[in-house]
Parts: C-alpha cells; sequence; structure tokens
C-alpha cells in the first residue's frame, strides 16, 4: 500500500531480459537505502514492484509480462525517470490517498495549457474505466495521487501545482504521452458492493 506521495524521482539504469521477463535495475537519489530490504514493495512510476537485490543506491526488481503489457514499464529505456514511493508503514502520514500500486490500465495525456502558476492536464482514459473517475474524487497517474478537477466523458482533467511538476515525473509531460492509471479504490469496491 502506497500513498501517492512521490518520495525520489530515480531512473532506469539497465533492463535485462529473463526468459519473457524483464529485471529492472533502478537508481535513486534520496530514499533511504538503509529503510529498504530484499522482499519490499516500491511503486515505480505507480506499479508495485519487489525490490529482489540491493546494491548502493540500486534495486532490482523483475516486471513480468503481464506487467509490461498492461502498463508504461515496457516503455522504458536506460536513463528514463520514474517515480519512486517505497511502501506504506504503519504509523506513517496518510498525505494523498491509498494506493495499491496495481495499475487499471495506461492512459494517454490529451491536452495541456496553464494556468496561473499551475498546468491544467487533460487525460484520456479508456473507457471502460472512465466510469470510477469522479469530480473531486482521487486517481494515482504514474504513480501521483492527484485530485480529478472535471470529467467529461472518456477524459478528465487536472492541475498540477509547482512542487508536483518540480518533484515527480509530471512536471515533463507532453501530449501524447502515456501514463499509469490507477483508479481510487473505493470505486471499485462500491461498484462490487452494488453488484452483489
Amino acid at each position: 500500500m502506497f500513498t501517492g506521495i512521490v518520495q525520489d524521482v530515480g531512473r532506469l539504469v539497465s533492463r535485462e531480459a529473463r526468459g519473457g521477463d524483464v529485471r529492472l535495475l533502478i537508481a535513486f537519489d534520496r530514499l533511504n537505502p538503509s529503510g529498504i530490504s530484499v522482499g519490499d514493495s516500491i511503486c515505480v512510476q505507480g506499479c508495485c514492484l519487489t525490490a529482489v537485490e540491493l546494491r548502493g543506491n540500486t534495486f532490482a526488481a523483475d516486471a513480468s509480462r503481464e506487467t509490461l503489457s498492461l502498463t508504461t514499464l515496457g516503455d522504458l529505456t536506460p536513463g528514463s525517470p520514474v517515480n519512486l514511493e517505497p511502501s506504506l508503514k504503519a504509523g506513517d502520514p496518510l498525505g494523498g490517498h491509498l494506493v495499491s500500486g496495481h495499475v487499471d490500465g495506461v492512459a494517454e495525456i490529451a491536452a495541456i495549457s496553464g494556468d496561473a502558476r499551475s498546468t491544467r492536464i487533460g487525460i484520456s482514459v479508456p473507457p471502460a474505466l472512465a466510469r470510477y473517475i469522479a469530480r473531486k474524487g482521487s486517481v494515482a497517474v504514474d504513480g501521483v495521487s492527484l485530485t480529478v478537477n472535471e470529467v467529461q466523458g472518456a477524459t478528465f482533467g487536472i492541475n498540477l501545482i509547482p512542487h508536483t511538476q518540480a518533484v515527480t515525473t509530471l512536471g515533463a509531460l507532453r501530449v501524447g504521452t502515456r501514463v499509469n492509471l490507477e483508479v481510487d479504490q473505493i470505486a471499485r469496491y462500491v461498484e462490487r458492493l452494488l453488484a452483489g
């Protein structure tokens, strides 16, 4: 479980094919290496991955074919920046919203415009996920907890404040960029309860 509050922007050092899966080696600067152990979950660009090796300020994680096909992790090349957040521990502050790191789908940046010191972003989502996005609800985009400003069909809008642009990968978004999207867990549970 995560909060959607990114704690570091790391970078992909290498990707090694391993029998259809891929091992990703990720470097970080601000995470505390003594606070990470083999077996820990780390949210990488919105995807919950397991640290399988630790070396200095790097960790390795395996990404299955399923993960590579359903997220943007398969698009990463050495040098790509990635949002990082270690898993939530009991007593940690919950500054964003509850994020599982289980990506629901890949969305696409549809529009970008200035809004005072912020940047307004329009995001197109797969139609099957649009029903889970509500005005003033929460979403995680590439692992970043954000508030939905408006929803119109299969597109929703968010604002990125200067701080978010500076401390996450979202400051480099361009129209057409693909992003990992996780809808709010509450919406999924409500739908399941109502269907039952």
